[in-house]
């Protein structure tokens, strides 16, 4: 197994849900994680209670992916601080726009799109060069089965995820030979906060800590094994 104790990572989207869950167990481990959301605040918060726990340290910076100077700021702070990235969990994504494309507002069209793919763009952009230089690299992307599964009122949603799949492994085809390994983690429904509602409760559903766990396991692979794909799915879904 590889060690990962001291390794640094980034996870985007790190303040709450899926996120939070990932940045906890990377420090739980070992990992120092630098977290990022758009609330300067929760981004702290979340930072100071992974810090209490023990483990790997964790900072908090304010960043909106969907800005590249922020994203630039993002990746400095984590080099200034801890030296360097070996670990990218791209993360942050939204919901939303979900309806008939003509009842789409452009602005609303935009978010997801700007969030769940060019905010993936952003932060490959600017931590590849970074990560190319350190051994056992890793990115992982977390999208979604909406990636692969079209579904009626999804042309904002389906169109961000499935084009953060094709990137993905693009992505993984172009950085292999420098060592980075490059995986996509599609999660089915996961009691989190998607499209801004609160959490449901609902036992069928996945947990936060579900995808947190198939991050580690993807990164405890040898060196030899690049699982590039996962589809995470509750093992008994809700009957219609």
């Amino acid at each position: 197994m590889p060690a990962l104790k001291g390794k640094v990572a980034i996870v985007t989207g790190g303040s709450k849900g899926i996120g939070r869950a990932i940045a906890a167990a990377l420090a739980g481990i070992g990992v120092d994680v630098v977290l990022c959301a758009r609330n300067a605040l929760e981004a702290s918060e979340a930072a100071d209670e992974i810090n209490a726990a023990g483990g790997g340290r964790a900072l908090g910076v304010a960043a909106d992916v969907r800005k590249l100077e922020d994203v630039k700021r993002l990746i400095s702070t984590a080099v200034k601080e801890f030296g360097g990235i070996d670990i990218l969990i791209a993360n942050a994504g939204v919901g939303g726009g979900f309806g008939p494309v003509d009842e789409i507002d452009p602005e609303i069209w935009h978010q997801v799109i700007d969030t769940n793919l060019t905010g993936v763009y952003y932060c490959c952009h600017e931590a590849v060069p970074g990560l190319k230089k350190r051994c056992g690299a890793w990115i992982i992307t977390i999208s979604s089965l909406a990636g692969r599964y079209a579904f009626a009122g999804g042309t904002a949603y389906n169109a961000s995820k499935f084009g953060l799949l094709g990137f993905t492994e693009a992505l993984m085809l172009d950085l292999r030979d420098h060592g980075i390994r490059v995986s996509c983690i599609m999660p089915g429904s996961v009691d989190t906060y998607f499209n801004e509602k609160q959490p449901t409760g609902e036992s069928w559903k996945l947990k936060p800590a579900d995808v947190a766990t198939a991050v580690l396991q993807l990164l405890e692979h040898e060196d030899r094994a690049l699982p590039s794909r996962v589809e995470l799915r509750p093992s008994q879904p809700k009957r219609r």
